[in-house]
């Protein structure tokens, strides 16, 4: 059965780094675009960055250009997500979501993880 399980997150202070990692397993994350999201409780879900299956360019939120970046390893399926210079407003569920298509593609993903919880906190 194909699944994509994050980890990485965890409680850390302003300005501290953490690295997400996105494992599949059951599929071939090469072939797929690669988004991160976040969500906050009663807040919408928003798109972090994403990486393409296309051409491996990478696209990301206002909100962290600049401190994140996104990142690829087919050996061992994986996506990443290295965030620099944490801010308490990054606190949120983190998720992978993988789709064939392209990144934002406004379809249904095809491929989500269940999560990881950041907390920026003093």
């Amino acid at each position: 059965q194909a699944q994509l399980v994050e980890s990485g997150g965890g409680l850390v202070q302003p300005g501290d780094s953490l690295r997400l990692s996105c494992v599949a397993s059951g599929l071939s994350l090469r072939y797929y675009a690669v988004a991160w999201y976040r969500q906050v409780p009663g807040k919408e879900r928003e798109g972090v960055s994403c990486i393409s299956n296309s051409d491996g360019s990478t696209q990301y939120s206002d909100s962290v250009k600049g401190r994140f970046n996104i990142s690829r390893d087919n050996a061992k399926n994986t996506v990443y997500l290295q965030m620099n210079n944490l801010k308490p407003e990054d606190t949120a569920v983190y998720y992978c979501a993988a789709d064939i298509l392209e990144c934002y593609s406004g379809r249904k993903v095809d491929y989500e993880g269940q999560g990881t919880q950041v907390t920026v906190s003093s």
